[in-house]
C-alpha cells in the first residue's frame, strides 16, 4: 500500500507505515525540526512543506491512505480552545487535501476535546465532511494505553473508507448483495479495530524489550513497534526534572532537545496507528 501524511510531525504514521512494510510517498510538516526528522528517515518521500500552498493533483488515485494529525491546539485542554475561530483550524485544508488525493482510506487524528468543542459541532463536521466526500466513517477514541503504554493520552481518530474505490460493481450482477457483504466486511473489521487490546481498558502494562541508542527523531526509529521499557515516567513535579535524558536522541544543544520535547508531545503513538492500519489492509486486501 502507498501512504502520505499531512501535519506529519515527528512521522508516527509514516513510522507505523513502514512497520507495515508500506510505501511512504509524501510527508508535509511545516515545523523546521520535525522537518528534519522527516526527511532523515524517509529520504525517498516528497517533502512538502506549507499544506496551504500545497497542490496536491498530482497524487490524485496514487495514495491508498492518507493520513493527517490536524492541529489539535483549537481543541486541547492546553489551549484557549477558540476551536474554528482559531487561526491554526486546518481541518479545511485537509479536506481539501483528501479531495484533490482521492484516497481509498483516509486516517485524521486529534485530541478528545474536539467531541466537545462547540457542542461536538466541529467533531459532527468532520464526520459530514468525510461523509459528502463519499467516505463511511467510523471514529475511535482509543488511548496509548491500549497499546500498553504507561500513559492513558486518549486520542479522536476519524476512520474512512471509499467505498468508490477499487469498486467492483461494475460487473452488473447481484449489485445491492456484494455491496451488503462489502459493508459487513469493513463493519466486521471496524469492530475487530475497536477490540484491539481491549481500547476501552486503560489499565497499562509496561513491556517490549530495550530499544538501545538510535537514531535522531524516535529512539531506535525503525526497529520493534512495542517499546516501553524506556518511556519516561518520572513526575517532573515532585523531582523538578522533565523525566527525559539530557542527551535526548543524542540532543545536547537547547534549541533542539526543546524542540525535540514539543515534538514528542505532539507526536501520535504509532503502535495504535499500526494497529488501525492493520485492520484496513485487511479490508484492502479483500476488496
Amino acid at each position: 500500500m502507498k501512504h502520505g501524511s499531512l501535519f506529519s510531525g515527528l512521522g508516527g504514521f509514516d513510522l507505523a507505515a513502514e512497520w507495515m512494510g508500506w510505501e511512504n510517498i509524501l510527508h508535509c510538516e511545516w515545523m523546521e525540526f520535525p522537518r528534519k526528522v522527516l526527511d532523515y528517515h524517509f529520504p525517498n518521500a516528497d517533502s512538502h512543506i506549507d499544506i496551504c500552498k500545497t497542490d496536491f493533483k498530482k497524487y490524485a488515485n496514487k495514495i491508498d491512505i492518507l493520513t493527517g494529525g490536524f492541529p489539535c491546539q483549537p481543541f486541547s485542554m492546553a489551549g484557549k480552545r477558540k476551536g474554528t475561530d482559531d487561526e491554526r483550524y486546518l481541518w479545511g485544508e485537509m479536506l481539501r487535501a483528501i479531495q484533490e488525493i482521492k484516497p481509498t482510506f483516509v486516517i485524521a487524528e486529534n485530541v478528545f476535546g474536539i467531541t466537545n468543542i462547540d457542542g461536538g459541532m466541529v467533531f459532527e463536521q468532520v464526520c459530514l465532511d468525510l461523509e459528502a466526500e463519499g467516505y463511511e466513517v467510523q471514529p475511535f477514541v482509543i488511548p496509548a494505553a491500549a497499546k500498553n503504554a504507561p500513559h492513558r493520552r486518549d486520542r479522536v481518530w476519524f476512520v474512512a473508507y471509499s467505498n468508490g474505490s477499487k469498486s467492483k460493481y461494475d460487473r452488473g450482477t447481484n449489485i445491492e448483495k456484494e455491496k451488503k457483504i462489502r459493508r459487513d466486511k469493513k463493519s466486521n473489521v471496524f469492530r475487530e479495530l475497536c477490540g484491539v487490546r481491549n481500547a476501552t481498558n486503560t489499565t497499562s502494562r509496561r513491556g517490549g524489550q530495550d530499544n538501545g541508542q538510535g537514531e535522531p527523531g524516535f529512539n531506535n526509529k525503525k526497529t520493534t513497534p512495542n517499546n516501553w521499557n524506556n518511556f519516561p515516567t518520572q513526575s517532573p513535579i515532585c523531582g523538578g526534572d522533565d523525566g527525559l535524558p539530557t542527551e535526548l536522541d543524542r540532543i545536547t544543544f537547547s534549541k533542539w532537545r526543546r524542540e525535540s520535547i514539543k515534538g514528542y508531545g505532539n507526536a501520535i503513538v504509532p503502535q495504535v496507528a499500526l494497529e488501525i492500519f492493520k485492520q484496513l489492509e485487511k479490508i484492502y486486501l479483500e476488496l
